[in-house]
Formats: structure tokens, sequence, C-alpha cells
């Protein structure tokens, strides 16, 4: 069912730009903050990561429901609701006066983010459905989708040190409300015309919970070491109820949140495995240049929020690229391009000194590394969406959205695992503290660019030669829809 839109494209696709950067950014805005966050709320260094964690968690396991919400009860209803729910968390995270409050408002607002980002997709590709708006649609929000990360540890920086690093929170509550009203003048409501109007809350929970279960175990190994219960044991857990997901979506769900035929597609299934690796790659590396620039640069927060704009502007220059690119060249280049652009940048980073320079260290490399993952946006939302049928769109979105967040949830805590294994072990043997920190860095970095250059491994296997946008392939449903 579809309603006409009573909003002009450039107010429709501005709005829907607005609510997936905010999604996005709110991923990597904390980054900055944190340490203001550890001082005021009196976080362990452990705990810290949950404050990025509940985020990208909460939004990944139930991303997977939020995209069949949007396809089923209506994608205007949904971006609504999400922005509601995403408005309301960070109005309590800015208030919290605990850690346990916080955190709880970072998971809220990744379920909002769960719920909100999914419908902007959707809205966009059922909106715009003539191919070349929907060839310029679709580079914005890949736009906004590569550049909010890295721009969130701007914004991030510049709050925490002009005002509060309360206010990382706080400025999504008038944006919250504009968007709000905006919605509800501006975007047409449409929804997937099925008969099943179930949804797979045992899935997202299982999915959910397992993951959380599998980054605990990895954290905890960080202070006990990966042989003790303490680590085994929610590992292990993690492991069975991921399992237990597979299975249910196999042979039990009614209404599976992800139907496993999605990837018999071969586009669909390696588009999602490079998304994981590159997410492992890069999302990480903002966490570890914002305590490198902190912690061993002494930049304060505005000059470390500052300090990543070059690369913010590097990945939105990479995604506004890909069509134009994909025009020339196809996507199977670019699907390999990318990450190993990437993985060049992660390599130059590990070189980092302990007196290191932005200007020559950092600056080079930083762009590299965004500019990869930008070039690699467009491809990668088209191959993993190419021959969907329109009524899954949302689904399809939400599975690529989601396989960024995991490989970012589980990358930054095994990263953060080798680098701190790393400085503890220099420690004890009697190596500088800034030494022996730098050096975990480092590693960290090395194992992100091995990560990148398996995504770009794996890119080989994409279906080729690919389709550049002007001229989608038919999906068996609606010819019109090949870039859903």
């Amino acid at each position: 069912m579809e309603t006409d839109r009573s909003g002009p494209d450039w107010a429709v696709l501005s709005l829907l730009c607005l609510g997936q950067v905010m999604v996005v950014l709110d991923v990597s805005i904390v980054n900055v903050a944190l340490p203001a966050i550890r001082s005021d709320l009196g976080f362990s260094e452990s705990g810290l990561q949950w404050v990025v964690n509940a985020y990208a968690l909460a939004f990944a396991g139930f991303l997977l429901l939020g995209g069949r919400a949007a396809d089923l009860f209506g994608r205007r209803r949904m971006f609504i609701t999400g922005l509601a729910v995403f408005t309301a968390a960070s109005l309590v995270g800015g208030l919290a006066q605990d850690q346990l409050t916080l955190i709880f408002a970072r998971g809220a607002q990744g379920i909002g983010g769960a719920i909100l980002s999914p419908a902007t997709l959707t809205l966009l590709t059922t909106t715009f459905v003539e191919v070349p708006k929907r060839a310029r649609a679709m580079a914005a929000w890949s736009a906004v989708s590569g550049g909010g990360a890295a721009l969130g540890s701007v914004l991030g920086g510049v709050l925490t040190d002009l005002v509060n690093w309360r206010w990382i929170l706080f400025v999504n509550v008038p944006i919250g409300v504009g968007a709000i009203l905006a919605a509800r003048a501006l975007l047409p409501e449409s929804r997937a015309e099925q008969a099943n109007r179930r949804l797979d809350l045992v899935g997202s929970v299982l999915v959910t919970a397992g993951l959380v279960a599998v980054v605990y175990g990895t954290v905890n190994s960080q202070a006990h070491g990966w042989g003790d219960a303490v680590t085994l044991g929610p590992l292990l857990g993690g492991a069975a109820l991921l399992i237990w997901f597979v299975v249910h979506e196999a042979k039990v769900a009614a209404a599976p949140v992800v139907p496993l035929r999605l990837f018999a597609n071969r586009g669909v299934t390696v588009a999602n495995l490079v998304m994981f690796w590159l997410g492992c790659a890069v999302i990480a590396h903002f966490f570890f240049l914002s305590l490198y620039l902190q912690n061993v640069l002494s930049y304060d927060p505005l000059r470390a929020g500052l300090a990543f704009l070059p690369g913010a502007i590097a990945m939105t220059a990479g995604a506004y690229a890909g069509p134009p690119l994909l025009k020339r060249v196809g996507v199977r280049p670019l699907l390999i391009g990318g990450p190993l652009l990437s993985g060049v940048g992660l390599g130059w980073l590990a070189l980092i000194p302990v007196d290191g320079r932005y200007a020559v260290h950092l600056l080079a490399p930083m762009i590299l590394v965004t500019l990869g993952a930008g070039i690699a946006m467009t491809p990668l939302a088209i191959t993993a969406t190419s021959g969907i049928e329109r009524h899954e769109a949302g689904l399809a979105s939400g599975v690529i959205n989601t396989t960024r967040q995991v490989g970012g949830s589980i990358g930054l805590a095994v990263l953060a695992t080798v680098a701190t294994t790393r400085a503890s072990s220099l420690l004890g043997g009697g190596t500088a503290q800034a030494s022996a920190v730098v050096s975990g860095y480092r590693l960290a970095f090395l194992l992100g660019a091995l990560f990148a250059v398996v995504g770009a491994v794996t890119s080989l296997a994409a279906p080729g030669p690919a389709p550049a946008p002007a001229q989608p392939a038919p999906s068996r449903a609606e010819p019109a829809e090949a870039t859903s």
C-alpha cells in the first residue's frame, strides 16, 4: 500500500539522509568523548568499551527485525517510531548519572536506530523509482552512511571540548523532534503487500544475546586470558545461541527475520562477507586513533575531533565517487579496490611512533582508510540488494547494515584485546608505558589491515561483470528495483 508524497524530492531526500546520518553518527560520536565519560562516571577501561558496543550490538541485533517491520507495518510509520525511540533514549543518556543508565540508554538508542535505518533506505528506493533519480539518491544516502562514522568523531570532539560530553547525546533531541514533525508532512506511507504479518522476535533476541555474549567473552579475555571459564563460558554460550539462531531461522520460524535463502544469491553473500571484514577493520580504527591522539599525543578533545575531519571528507568523497566509477569499471573492481585502499592506510598506521606528528604520520593513512571505505559503500549496497524482491528490500538493507555493525563490534573487541594484551606484556618486561601502549595500537592497526585485505580477497568471488546503477540487473519481481 502506498500514498502520494506531498514533499519535493530534495526535501524528502534531505530528511531520509538526516535520519540515516543520526544513526551512523552515533556509532562513533562517543569515541573522542570516552576519556571524559570515564572520568565523570567512573568506568573501568574494559567497561568503557560497552559505551560503544551497547549501541552497536543492539543496533546490529534488532536491525534485522527493523527491516522486516518497515516492510510489513509501513516505512513512514517505522521511520517516525525509530526517531521517537532514538530521541527519547538520547535524552535519557544525556541525563545519566551512573554507568548502567548510560549503557542502557545507548542500547535503547541502538534499538531506535535499528528501526530507523532500514526505513530510510526502503523509503528511498520506493520513493525514487526512476533509475537516474534513484542513482543520485543512493549516492547521497551512501555518502552520509559512509561519512557519518568519521564525522561523528569530529562532532564528538567539538561538543565535548566546547560544552560537555553529555551534548553528544542531547544534540539528537531537537534534531529528532524536528525530523518527526517533518516526516509527518513530507513522507509517503508504503508497505510490502504480504499476507504474513508476523515478526520473528525470538530470532532477534537469539542473535542479539549471542553477539553480546561473544563480545563479552572476548573483552573478558583481557583480564582473565582465553582459557579462563569467565572467558570461555560467554564465548561458548554465545556460539551456542548463534547456532540456535541459525537452526531457528531454518527450521522453526514461521516468518524468519533472515530467510536463509537470501544467501543463495552469491552477490548477497559476498557483499555481506566483504562488509563484515571492512567493518572489523575500519570502525575500530576510529577508537584507537582517538586514544592515540589524546592519551599519547596529548590532544584535547577539540583538536582530536578536528583531526578526523580530513578523513570524514575523504569518506564522503569516496562515496560520491562510487556511481561515476561504477559506470566506468563496474562493481567488482571497486569491491576489491576499496578494501585494499583501506588496508594500505591501516598498514601505514601500524608504523606510528610514540612521538608521532599528525601531518607526517597520520594524515595520509587516515585519508586512505576512509577513502577506501567510502568507495566501497555504493557497490556494496548495490551488490547486497540486487536481485532481491521488492517486498524484501527492507530485509536486505537490514542484513547488510547488521553485518557492518557486527563486524565493527567484533573487530573492536578483538583488536582492543590484542592491543591491551600486547601493551601489558611489554609493560611486564619493563618497557616504558607510552612505548608499550603505542606498540599495542600498532599491532591492532596491522591486524585491521589484514582484515581489510581479507575483504578484498573475498571480493574476487563477487558476480561479474556487475552492472552500474544506470543499467540495473533485473530482479525476479520488478526490473526497476534492482538497486533497492
